[in-house]
């Protein structure tokens, strides 16, 4: 089987389930794990992804108001490719390629139409079932059952270390800077796992835009900044920004010095095997006392 992943979080599903030698083209944010590094890439985006979060809000407002996708297949390398199937996503209109995209170009552009399995995740246990999902599809079911059990595992020792916590402290996940975006999806239910309370975004609902308000009012005794598709480093050009909006700094998590960035390109927005990793690095960062040895080495920095 000739697979093309378009999605990286599907890469890393892929990758977990033992296919890597069967994927031929993956997409431009495709970076983990490294043995993927240097496949075909199929997608390219259709703006500077490297830019501030507004500049980059901006240029994707701009696209889906002319009915436009963020992102475009490569005609040539897909067709190069070849692929029996293609894993691609629905769960997020500006995270890849469209659905309908990949639809029409499975069916033009190769001589025999691939597969698709489409990912749509919106909690925690969807991603675990797209494990599954995906492993059925490329006859590795055993491997799938595997998987999903390992990471099922890892996260009930989360829970049984947090047991005794004495608290649960408030916990705000910030998902974009400007526009000013709060997380949802499979993050309120991560950060209860993870010993902390998320009262703004209900489990499974899309990250919504908020006005600084509602956070303030909100007064969250921690604060992970997780703008989608930051690198530690993308997200720090844009902390001198953050800091001198006067809200910030009345945030009871900014005064007591439990404010943090977290490398989100790798952790918490990719809905595939490191959702168990991104669990882990929260629970270190909200429960230090129980779980700080979990975190992930350089995926965090303070505030």
């Amino acid at each position: 089987m000739r697979i093309a992943s378009l999605l990286p979080s599907a890469t890393e599903i892929l990758c977990a389930l033992g296919l890597a030698d069967r994927i031929v083209g993956v997409s431009h944010e495709c970076d983990h794990p490294p043995e993927i590094v240097g496949r075909p890439v199929l997608t390219e985006p259709k703006l500077d992804p490297r830019g501030r979060s507004a500049e980059i809000d901006a240029a994707v407002r701009r696209l889906v108001r002319d009915g436009l996708s963020v992102y475009r297949i490569k005609e040539d390398e897909l067709r190069a490719a070849r692929p029996d199937l293609i894993v691609t996503q629905e769960q997020c209109e500006v995270c890849a390629v469209s659905f309908t995209e990949v639809q029409q170009a499975a069916g033009a552009l190769l001589e025999t139409p691939a597969e698709i399995v489409s990912l749509k995740p919106e909690r925690l246990d969807d991603v675990l079932d797209d494990f599954t999902r995906v492993a059925q599809a490329t006859g590795v079911a055993n491997a799938g059952a595997e998987l999903v059990a390992a990471s099922r595992a890892r996260l009930a020792r989360i829970r049984d270390r947090l047991q005794h916590a004495r608290s649960r402290p408030r916990v705000a996940c910030i998902e974009w800077i400007d526009p000013l975006m709060l997380a949802g999806n499979w993050i309120p239910e991560m950060v209860e796992l993870a010993g902390g309370t998320y009262g703004l975004v209900a489990a499974g609902q899309h990250s919504p835009t908020v006005g600084w308000e509602a956070l303030t009012d909100y007064a969250p005794d921690v604060v992970i900044l997780m703008p989608c598709g930051f690198a530690l480093a993308q997200t720090r050009r844009e902390l001198a920004q953050l800091a001198a909006r006067p809200e910030w700094q009345t945030l009871p998590a900014v005064r007591n010095g439990r404010a943090y960035s977290v490398d989100a390109n790798a952790y918490l927005n990719r809905p595939g095997p490191r959702l168990v990793d991104s669990a882990e690095l929260l629970a270190g960062l909200i429960q230090p006392g129980h779980c700080a040895g979990l975190i992930p080495p350089n995926s965090w920095e303070h505030i």
